[in-house]
Order: structure tokens, then C-alpha cells, then sequence
């Protein structure tokens, strides 16, 4: 059965080769990216949220069966928090009313292995709490530091971002209205986004040391890209709430083998 989908990020990278995938099997894609996309909008802005979640739903008819949010940025920039949190924030809640008209509603993002990675908590919590004037205001002041400092705006965003998936995924406007929730936590993924690390052996080390992948080693987008179709497929029935570190076995190498004990007696 055809469905119709919303991509954010449709034009490049995981976006792309998301869209790709769901168009070869016969589904309708609504392309979302600052350019080159079905919704030209600029999701680091409100204005430009409510704009291309809007125009997506009339270009759906009203009817969206899968939200795929894949747009984001990784600079040392206040930029970064707007788009990766509160453009899929937004943009998913405001798709709400399309997904809920859907007799198979699902929802997926694109987080990072970088969720894992040192944050700033007091960005993730502005974040979390819906505060963009103070999350860019915190941001901003990482990012006047440098770009060794300011590059925690990324992780950071990453983290509220599987956070408010965890958070989000069991209401009673998600799970209750039986809309499955989930993140994708890719490792070292081979985009345009990162070329430039990858393409000298310096850039490679470095990359490497961060998040190491001892499966395959560097991914290419359509490992992730095809995780995100399933997850907003009809045979996802259940699963709500996870960040699945599709990551070459970077998540297993650096939280080790026990992620349970948290919860034993002392």
C-alpha cells in the first residue's frame, strides 16, 4: 500500500538516500530541505517550522503516514541546537494533526552516537524545558569560546533530542494516539557533511578515536536510511521511545557490556 511520507533533510545525505528508499518501494516522499526539496523552509527559525510543516500538510492532503526528521547541522554554532532539537521538535508536533488522520502513523528522527559523548547539560535542559531564546543564548556562549568548546552545542543537541524522544514517545499524544516514536543514532556516516574529516588520514584518526566502529567501519547514509523506513513502516508496531545505535559497534564499545546494573539493589 502506498504511503506518504515527510522527510526533513531530503536533500542531501541520510534525507536523500531516506527518500530514495521510500520512493523505490512505491511510497510518496514530501521533501523538506533549505533548497533542492518538495518544502524549501528554513528550520532554523519558528517562522520557518510552522511554514514547512504547514505547506507539508497541504501537500499531503492532510493525511501524513510517516514523519522522518533527518535535517541537522553539526558546526560549533548556535544553529546547530535550533535545528537539530526545536526544527524536529516542531516540525514533528506540528505534523501531529496529519500523523493522527493516518490508520498507521509513525514517527522517526535522526540523532547520533554523539548523544552518548560530553554535553552541555545546561543546553540540554533549556532545550528539554522549550526554551529556545536561553538554549541559543547557551549556545552562543559555548560557541564564543572556540570551536574545541563550541562543539558541544552538537552532542547536546543530540542528547535532548533522544531525550525528548524517550519523554515524548509514551504520552497520550504519541503512543496514545498509537503513533510509534524512535531515534536513529548512526556513527561516522559518509555525507558531504563529512567529507572533509574523512578525507585525509589525520581527519581520519581523529574521527575514529572519537567513535570507534569496529563493524564495517564508516557507514554509508543508506544503512540508516533503511532502519528509518522500517521504523516508520506498518510492521513497526510496538517498539516506542528507543535510540538505536545503528554505529558499527561504537555505542558497545564505549558504554561496555552492562547497561542495566543501574537499576540493581546497591
Amino acid at each position: 500500500m502506498t504511503r506518504t511520507y515527510v522527510v526533513t533533510g531530503s536533500a542531501s545525505g541520510i534525507g536523500a538516500a531516506t527518500k530514495g528508499a521510500l520512493e523505490a518501494t512505491g511510497h510518496r516522499v514530501i521533501g523538506i530541505d533549505l533548497r533542492g526539496a518538495d518544502v524549501e523552509a528554513d528550520l532554523s527559525t519558528p517562522e520557518g517550522r510552522t511554514e514547512a510543516a504547514a505547506r507539508a500538510l497541504e501537500l499531503a492532503g492532510g493525511v501524513v503516514d510517516g514523519a522522518i526528521a533527518c535535517a541537522g547541522i553539526s558546526a560549533p554554532v548556535p544553529a546547530t541546537i535550533a535545528v537539530n532539537y526545536f526544527g524536529v521538535v516542531e516540525v514533528l508536533t506540528q505534523l501531529l494533526p496529519g500523523l493522527a488522520k493516518s490508520d498507521a502513523p509513525r514517527a522517526a528522527v535522526v540523532s547520533s552516537m554523539a548523544s552518548l559523548q560530553p554535553n552541555s547539560a545546561e543546553l540540554v535542559e533549556a532545550a528539554l524545558a522549550g526554551d529556545e531564546a536561553r538554549a541559543l543564548a547557551v549556545a552562543g556562549e559555548l560557541a564564543a569560546q572556540g570551536p574545541e568548546v563550541g562543539y558541544l552545542v552538537y552532542p547536546s543537541s543530540k542528547r535532548a533530542l533522544s531525550r525528548w524522544v524517550r519523554r515524548a514517545s509514551i504520552t497520550p499524544e504519541w503512543a496514545g494516539a498509537s503513533i510509534p516514536l524512535n531515534a536513529v543514532a548512526p556513527g561516522t556516516v559518509i555525507t558531504p557533511m563529512t567529507a572533509g574529516l574523512l578525507e585525509t588520514p589525520e581527519g581520519r584518526a581523529m574521527v575514529d578515536a572519537a567513535v570507534p566502529m569496529p563493524l564495517n567501519s564508516h557507514q554509508p547514509p543508506e544503512s540508516i536510511a533503511n532502519l528509518l523506513v522500517w521504523l516508520t513502516s506498518e510492521q513497526n508496531t510496538h517498539m516506542a521511545g528507543q535510540t538505536i545505535y545503528c554505529d558499527g559497534g561504537a555505542d558497545a564499545t564505549l558504554r561496555g557490556d552492562d547497561i542495566w546494573s543501574w537499576n540493581d539493589p546497591a
